[in-house]
């Protein structure tokens, strides 16, 4: 599982990557080009976001590794909208500016960003609200473990790439693991733009093979295109 690069935060269009996202997906591709792995489906969550970061990692593979792969998008592996989680918890940001300014009253305009969105998330998980939220929590989680569980084929050996975003990756790490929900918000923060995490598959079972690879970001001599958001 691919978490899409950087998005456009901050700009009128959050669902498009942003110049470091692209270059963050191309590192990607590189990465998996000099592995050499083939791959069989290439899925997408069906955000824009998620397409970009697809089409430019890709565009970095041979031609062998994905011959015959099957493309599809599957909107169970789509982001849950964090638009409606924030106004819900803050419904004066529906006019973006009010935002901004806030943002930028702030000494830390990220830290800042970043405990408002733990506030408000808090808030949609916790269940007391759940007929305000056109998705809530708990429906999000089944659409996600779903959405996995659909990736479950008799054959095993079939690797398979899914783009998608943080929240998701969290939440099927949550079920492979057994984890607590607040650990799932935790998670979030943490998944890096264009990480890779491994799952092992065996019919009717997934594991984790390793969580948030974002090795093919740091690369000695050149600045680091590691980020979070």
């Amino acid at each position: 599982m691919v978490r899409s690069g950087q998005a456009s935060f901050g700009s009128a269009n959050y669902d498009q990557l942003s110049a470091m996202g692209h270059e963050q997906a191309r590192l990607l591709g590189k990465w998996f080009a000099k592995g050499g792995q083939p791959f069989h489906r290439l899925i997408t969550g069906g955000m824009a976001r998620h397409h970009q970061t697809a089409d430019a990692c890709l565009a970095q593979l041979t031609k062998r590794q994905v011959a015959g792969a099957d493309c599809l998008t599957d909107a169970g592996f789509a982001e849950f909208d964090h638009h409606e989680v924030m106004l819900r918890h803050c419904p004066e940001f529906a006019d973006p500016a009010t935002f901004r300014e806030l943002l930028s009253r702030s000494a830390d305009p990220q830290r800042a960003a970043e405990q408002l969105f733990r506030s408000a998330m808090q808030r949609w998980m916790t269940g007391w609200h759940d007929d305000q939220y056109a998705e809530a929590w708990p429906d999000f989680r089944r659409r996600v473990v779903s959405a996995l569980e659909r990736l479950d084929t008799p054959d095993s050996k079939r690797t398979t790439i899914v783009f998608t975003s943080s929240g998701v990756i969290a939440t099927v790490i949550q079920h492979v693991l057994g984890f607590q929900d607040f650990q799932v918000m935790e998670m979030t923060w943490k998944v890096a733009n264009c990480s890779v995490t491994k799952l092992l598959h065996r019919p009717g079972e997934f594991g984790l093979g390793y969580l948030n690879n974002y090795s093919h970001l740091e690369q000695p001599g050149r600045p680091s295109t590691v980020t979070y958001r």
